[in-house]
C-alpha cells in the first residue's frame, strides 16, 4: 500500500513537469517564428525578378490616427501671423495759453447748502474754477460761460446769464492749480430773458443752485427763503 502510494506521488509529479515543458517550448517556438516571419518577407521583397526589374518599394500603411495628428501639427505649428495694430497717434503737447479742455478743467459751488434767507437776507455763492492740465490755459468765466442758475421745482428762478450787457465774454488765463474765484449774490428777484424792467420777488419756498460751463454741471446747493 506504500509503495503504490508513493509510485502515484511520483507520476503526478512527473505529469506536472511534462506539461510546464510542452509550454515552455511552444512560446519559444512562437517567438522564433514571429521573429523570422518579417526577414524572410523582406529578402524576398530586396531580391530581383526573373525579368530584371525590381520590385516596386511598398508603402507602409499609415495609422489614421497619426495621420490627423500629423495634419493638425502642421495646421498649427507655423500660424500665420497676425498684423499687429498701428500704434495710436500720440497726442500733441499742450502750449500755454490755449483755450483749455472741460477734461482738465474742475467747477465746484459753494454757499446756500442748506440754508435759511429769512427776513431780507441774499444768498450769497463763491464759484470756483480750477485748472489741473500741465500748462496755463484760457478760459472764459463771463457769466454765460460760467451759469450760476436757481430753479424751484421745474420754475427757473434766476440765471446770471440773462440779461448781461455788453459782450459778456471774460477770457481769464488759468495757471494749474490756482483756482479761479467769483462771488456772487442773488437779489431774490426773478430774472428773464426779455430784460424786463420790474423783476418780481421771489416768493417764499425751496431754491436750488447750480453752476454750469460747457457740460460742466456742480452738485446741486439746496436752500431756503423765508
Amino acid at each position: 500500500m506504500h509503495g503504490d502510494g508513493g509510485d502515484i506521488y511520483w507520476r503526478r509529479r512527473m505529469s506536472v513537469l511534462v506539461a510546464v515543458l510542452v509550454v515552455v517550448a511552444v512560446v519559444a517556438w512562437a517567438c522564433s517564428s514571429g521573429g523570422s516571419g518579417p526577414e524572410r518577407t523582406s529578402s524576398a521583397q530586396s531580391s530581383p525578378s526573373a525579368s530584371g526589374s525590381t520590385a516596386a518599394p511598398t508603402t507602409p500603411a499609415v495609422d489614421p490616427l497619426l495621420a490627423g495628428l500629423r495634419t493638425l501639427a502642421m495646421g498649427t505649428a507655423s500660424p500665420s501671423p497676425t498684423p499687429s495694430p498701428k500704434a495710436a497717434p500720440s497726442e500733441r503737447p499742450r502750449r500755454p495759453g490755449e483755450p483749455c479742455e472741460e477734461k482738465d478743467l474742475v467747477l465746484s459751488l459753494q454757499g446756500g447748502r442748506e440754508e435759511i434767507f429769512a427776513g431780507g437776507s441774499r444768498p450769497t455763492f463763491l464759484v470756483t474754477l480750477v485748472n489741473t492740465g500741465s500748462v496755463m490755459c484760457t478760459a472764459d468765466v463771463g457769466p454765460r460761460a460760467m451759469e450760476v442758475r436757481i430753479t424751484s421745482g421745474a420754475d427757473r428762478i434766476w440765471s446770471t446769464a440773462d440779461c448781461v450787457s455788453g459782450p459778456g465774454a471774460e477770457v481769464k488765463e488759468l495757471q494749474r492749480g490756482v483756482p479761479y474765484v467769483r462771488s456772487l449774490e442773488w437779489d431774490r428777484r426773478r430774472s428773464s430773458t426779455d430784460c424786463r424792467s420790474t423783476a418780481a420777488a421771489a416768493l417764499p419756498g425751496t431754491y436750488v443752485a447750480v453752476a454750469r460751463m460747457g457740460r460742466m454741471r456742480t452738485s446741486k446747493g439746496v436752500f431756503h427763503l423765508r
